[in-house]
């Protein structure tokens, strides 16, 4: 009889683990955050460009780390109807200075809501669409630095998919909480003259030894973080893989 009793709950067990993989399955490796369910985490949702001719990536001087590039890109942003879910979640967003960072998804909860928010992320619902988000980085971003005149072309262009990355959860050193980005990366689609116009004229810009604030980068520099005396920023290993290969660099605003 007992025996019966114990196999019973080994069975339920087991059938309750299987059940939370399967349910889980896109975001395995956010399982670890149940292993410490009240450490707080850092979230952040951004969307990057992979524009590149082979070997030669196109990486854009970053406003917050300066010395630094990165892909061009950005954070996605949460709409209004997603704020009840975000309080059920404890989300509490990031404080920044600048106003064109409001709504931002990055923020902090607690670990055990880890999972639901990556759920809600996957379904796609009540936030900004990933290439609408990037399309408006873009534009932002050229001007940034100094290469308005792009815009038109940039707020026209598409996207096409390349991969998302989970990368984390992962300890901040000097922080008492741990840090999970979610990360989507993309393509530009040639299909418009204005899109191969604007791959064309980022490209010349990154192989233009007198422009300060676009570089080109190989798949050396990337993964060593350093092209000639810039700085590559780790979240541009994801252009060329799913795994990071440097620290985070903090930004000075």
């Amino acid at each position: 009889m007992v025996e019966k009793i114990v196999g019973g709950i080994a069975v339920a067990l087991l059938t309750a683990i299987g059940r939370m993989l399967w349910q889980n399955r896109r975001h395995l490796t956010l399982l670890r955050v149940l292993l410490m369910p009240r450490t707080r985490v850092r979230v952040s949702v951004a969307v990057l460009l992979r524009l590149h001719e082979e070997d030669h990536y196109v990486l854009f001087g970053s406003v917050t780390r300066p010395g630094a590039f990165g892909p061009p890109g950005g954070v996605v942003k949460y709409q209004d109807s997603a704020k009840p879910l975000l309080e059920r979640l404890d989300f509490a967003p990031e404080s920044r200075a600048r106003d064109v960072m409001r709504h931002d998804l990055r923020g902090f909860l607690p670990a055990y809501h880890a999972l639901g928010f990556a759920r809600w992320l996957q379904r796609g619902t009540d936030r900004e669409p990933a290439t609408e988000c990037l399309r408006r980085e873009l534009v932002e971003e050229l001007g940034e630095i100094g290469h308005e005149a792009l815009g038109p072309e940039a707020r026209e262009v598409g996207f096409h998919f390349v991969r998302r990355v989970i990368d984390g959860p992962l300890k901040v050193p000097g922080e008492s909480y741990r840090q999970i980005r979610f990360f989507e990366v993309y393509d530009l689609v040639l299909d418009r003259p204005y899109a191969a116009k604007l791959r064309t004229a980022l490209l010349g810009l990154a192989a233009d030894p007198a422009e300060g604030l676009v570089i080109g980068a190989s798949r050396r520099e990337i993964v060593r973080g350093r092209a000639e005396t810039c700085v590559v920023l780790p979240q541009s290993a994801f252009l060329i893989g799913d795994r990071r290969r440097r620290e985070d660099i903090e930004p000075v605003s």
